[in-house]
């Protein structure tokens, strides 16, 4: 199999996403369905391709499509449009067909496209496509990004992809001049502070970032707010799973963002004018500034680096939160055996060391927003109990939903992940929604035989 470039390395033949995302203007992204991918790698598939939906389809970002010439005129229209497809990570170049068969609705595909490109990627990883014409003949160059990767974070962020993104044609350079403008509109009050000699002190009362657990309480409030909920009690409310995925996904994505662009405008404030109020003309200002240029592209650069570490923390609360409200007893945090210390024990730690079987049984709890392969970690927190490992993970696949059932783990996910047709987790019996899980496994099982 050819070798897949690294998107981002600097020599010649990669830094392929960021080169995308600095300079095009219209790119097609799509976050692939399980359909979209299985065909590269499982017998017996009938799609063989990529969806393309009729909004994207028809945005003239692809050549128009063009009836078929057919025998039998009689016969259901196909409309079809050719054009060059380049899969640069894999070195490979296609003549692509994009077809629209009417007979079958408003169906239409990317075919002709190297199942290389496709054959092992996660699920809910993403296809990326700029427009490449060479010699006035319509062109692509196409990029699959795998879900489990760090260029699908930067993916996301960069695009501000909502949790509930699937398709569309989207302006980067657009997008990121916004982000850039939202930035600059606080650095004026950010200058005004430093002018009247208090930068630092606006720093600290308008610009830092909450603690992980403020910034979670502070999602769920406004969540709360906008839904008019008394508190987040499981039982009191329809689809758990996906109430905590939006506090998390969209509610605090939406602040930290905010915040993170407070201090971004306050260190670019800094980095060019320093802490300390002085009379400056002109060319001090522009002095300042070619000086900071090597500090300024650091502060941009990082904001990426920093909403990855902070990635997790909220799920956590948020689990925390609805454990409390539906008066559900658990144990945070406790330490179990050497290096052992799970997220929830429930309903204590007590209650789980004691020999019991059936409902009656304590289980563990742990929260994880991704996985990849920290599941294996957490499997070492068992020790012989029940474990329920919750996740927002679009991105598991099924051989390692099996190893988990095969080691006794089951997996609790947002009710809308559970029926998607962009995961993995519809046919796996070890795999609850949220709702079943405090409903059927904690209300109706376990809570009776803990009282």
């Amino acid at each position: 199999m050819p070798q897949q470039f690294d998107l981002f390395a600097e020599d010649d033949s990669s830094g392929l996403l960021a080169g995308v995302l600095r300079t095009a203007t219209q790119l097609f992204v799509k976050k692939l369905s399980n359909n979209d991918r299985d065909w590269a790698r499982l017998i017996n598939k009938h799609q063989g391709g990529v969806y393309v939906p009729p909004r994207e389809r028809d945005s003239g970002f692809f050549p128009p499509l063009v009836a078929k010439e057919r025998d039998n005129p009689e016969a259901d229209e196909i409309r079809e449009a050719w054009f060059r497809t380049e899969w640069p990570q894999f070195g490979i170049e296609k003549q692509t067909r994009l077809v629209h068969y009417t007979s079958k609705g408003p169906e239409t595909h990317m075919t002709r496209v190297p199942k290389e490109a496709f054959a092992s990627l996660s699920p809910a990883s993403w296809l990326v496509m700029v427009r490449a014409d060479r010699d006035g003949a319509p062109g692509f160059v196409c990029l699959t990004i795998d879900s489990n990767s760090d260029e699908a974070i930067v993916l996301a962020d960069t695009l501000a992809l909502a949790a509930k993104f699937t398709s569309e044609i989207l302006d980067p350079i657009a997008i990121m001049a916004m982000e850039r403008d939202r930035i600059m509109d606080f650095a004026e009050e950010v200058a005004l502070a430093w002018l009247a000699g208090n930068i630092a002190g606006f720093a600290a009362d308008r610009a830092k970032m909450p603690v992980t657990v403020d910034l979670a309480t502070m999602a769920r409030t406004a969540f709360l707010e906008k839904f008019k909920l008394p508190a987040l009690n499981p039982f009191e409310m329809d689809r758990p799973g996906d109430a905590i995925r939006e506090i998390s996904r969209v509610f605090e994505w939406d602040l930290f963002r905010e915040f993170q662009r407070r201090e971004r405008a306050v260190e670019l404030v800094r980095a060019v004018l320093g802490d300390d109020a002085v009379k400056l003309d002109m060319k001090g200002i522009v002095r300042r500034l070619v000086d900071a240029t090597g500090a300024i592209d650091a502060i941009m650069l990082s904001a990426s680096q920093q909403r990855k570490s902070r990635a997790g923390y909220s799920f956590e609360h948020q689990i925390e939160a609805m454990l409390v409200a539906g008066g559900i007893p658990f144990a945070k945090q406790v330490v179990i055996d050497a290096r052992k210390r799970p997220d929830f024990v429930l309903p204590s730690l007590t209650h789980l060391r004691k020999p019991l079987e059936g409902p009656a049984r304590g289980l563990i709890l742990s929260a994880k927003t991704t996985l990849r392969e920290r599941w294996k970690q957490v499997q070492r927190e068992m020790g012989g109990s029940d474990l329920f490992l919750a996740t927002v993970d679009e991105s598991i696949a099924a051989n390692a939903i099996e190893d988990m059932a095969s080691m006794g783990i089951s997996l609790v996910v947002p009710e809308s992940l559970k029926t998607s047709k962009d995961t993995e987790y519809v046919r796996h019996d070890n795999v609850l929604d949220f709702e079943t899980f405090f409903r059927g496994e904690l209300q109706l099982l376990r809570m009776p035989a803990w009282a």
